[in-house]
């Protein structure tokens, strides 16, 4: 998966199982330091239907980073300003894939006027948008079937002086 220099393109219906199997292969090869077996597997779940995992993606504002004529990563921004899903394919982590597609949704946040970027980041990604200028709000603890999982808040200034709250 390396070598092409990726592109982005917006999500299209079609995208819907190649995204549900990126997806999974990320949370499954690359949270394992961070979660349980079980918490991984009540995640990924989330994706075994592939025309909803499809239609949640439509509903979205969803970015597709392609290389070689393949997804390797996507992005999800809920209302303009809140990073839903930031999903990298396991064998092209590492390659600036994740940077590419959040400064893509950054860059079109700040155009539609939003000052401010969030994000409830999981354990294994907090330290990726920290680094970004993410600051951390708060930790939850979100229930996936019968099983909790961590993740964190966060925020970060975008487009302008971020206004008051």
């Amino acid at each position: 998966m390396s070598g092409a220099k990726p592109g982005l393109r917006p999500f299209k219906p079609a995208d819907g199982p190649a995204l549900a199997a990126l997806f999974e292969a990320s949370i499954f090869e690359l949270t394992g330091e961070d979660y349980s077996p079980e918490q991984q597997e009540a995640w990924a779940a989330a994706a075994e239907d592939t025309d909803a995992f499809a239609a949640r993606l439509g509903g979205l504002l969803t970015l597709v980073a392609v290389a070689g004529g393949a997804p390797v990563g996507f992005v999800a921004v809920k209302d303009n300003a809140h990073v839903e899903m930031l999903y990298v394919h396991p064998q092209a982590a590492g390659q600036g894939i994740a940077r590419l597609l959040c400064d893509a949704a950054e860059t079109l946040a700040a155009s539609r006027g939003e000052r401010r970027m969030s994000v409830d980041a999981s354990d294994t990604a907090l330290g990726f948008f920290q680094h970004r200028g993410y600051v951390p709000q708060r930790r939850n603890s979100v229930p996936r079937g019968d099983v909790w999982l961590a993740n964190t808040t966060l925020h970060k200034p975008i487009g302008g002086p971020e206004t008051a709250h």
